[in-house]
């Protein structure tokens, strides 16, 4: 089976790919449907049997994890329909959240490419059209089997896992800073010379609510104040922002460790690349220090993906050593 003879559905949640002209409020918001996404693509059916699904008109931002949730029983239910690709068009702005969450509950070797634009239709150079098209060639691509979710932007391909969005508005923004992009785009075809290694699936249960977690970054100074008052709120989960490869303030301490009895702590790294340490600084509030402690480390996923990973491992119930277990497998 070619490219061009592979279904490919492609799902609108909304966002800069599919901005209308300015509205009301003086800005542009999401008002193009899935087909109008798709006629603004060049030489469609070149690309595979393409078919559309507007599940959502909603700002990136306003995305919430259930939402994923809901997406990904959507997906599901097209691969069962014989869908051979699926790509899935949202606002920049939670990227990295929702294609982690796609990645950890679809159990799938099939592709699933997320994309977007960072420059909307009223721009010049607007690039939803061709990170779309990009998204939809990876998504009919035999190479883009069995690696996870992906996210295409900016000709390049990246792992759900390890992108990030690393500046606020140039087209280049999404980076995979750790682990480096898994391929690329030219002349519509498709490189993808790396593979990531390691895949955690969350079978999450019928739930009405997902577990809360809470994102905490840490700060020059910082008291732990904000952090103590998380489970009196209602937090069932924590992932704090640490300094470099996972240290915080001296007078965090005693809060930090307090709440990891609580509800578990996921220690992350805020620097936007590389990972937490486990076995190298040991003084007070270092990595050493505050693992012995309970707090588990997230490895080499950036605190978004984390928090992800935490909500839904704690809504599945798994226990902290699977919590830890799937971090490590994740971090490759």
């Amino acid at each position: 089976m070619t490219g061009s003879d592979r279904r490919i559905r492609v799902v609108a949640l909304g966002g800069t790919i599919a901005m209308a002209p300015r509205n009301e409020l003086g800005g542009v918001a999401p008002a193009l449907d899935a087909d109008e996404l798709v006629a603004a693509v060049p030489d469609v059916p070149k690309l595979g049997r393409i078919e559309t699904d507007a599940f959502a008109q909603v700002p990136g931002a306003h995305l919430r994890l259930v939402d994923l949730v809901r997406l990904s029983r959507r997906i599901e239910e097209a691969f069962k329909d014989g869908v051979d690709g699926v790509v899935v068009t949202q606002g920049t702005d939670t990227i990295e959240e929702s294609g982690m969450a796609l990645d950890l509950l679809l159990n799938t070797d099939r592709p699933v490419v997320v994309t977007g634009a960072m420059r909307h239709p009223t721009q010049s150079g607007a690039d939803g059209p061709a990170n779309l098209r990009n998204a939809i060639l990876v998504a009919a691509s035999e190479k883009a089997r069995g690696l996870g979710v992906l996210v295409t932007m900016n000709d390049e391909i990246h792992a759900a896992r390890f992108v990030r969005k690393a500046h606020a508005s140039r087209p280049s923004a999404f980076t995979s800073a750790s682990a480096g992009a898994l391929g690329w785009t030219a002349e519509d075809r498709v490189r993808i010379p790396l593979r990531p290694v390691g895949r955690v699936f969350v079978d999450l249960p019928d739930v009405e609510e997902l577990a809360a977690v809470a994102l905490a970054s840490v700060a020059l100074g910082d008291d732990g104040r904000l952090l103590r008052l998380l489970p009196d709120l209602g937090y069932q989960g924590v992932v704090v922002a640490g300094f470099g490869v996972g240290h915080v303030p001296a007078r965090m301490i005693e809060d930090l460790t307090a709440v990891a009895y609580q509800v578990p702590v996921v220690l992350a790294s805020r620097t936007g690349a590389g990972e937490t340490f486990s076995d190298t600084y040991g003084f007070p509030g270092s990595e050493r220090d505050l693992l012995a402690r309970g707090v588990i480390p997230a490895g080499a996923l950036a605190p978004p993906q984390a928090r992800v990973l935490l909500s839904l491992a704690l809504s599945a119930g798994w226990p902290a050593a699977r919590i830890a277990e799937a971090f490590d497998v994740l971090s490759g």
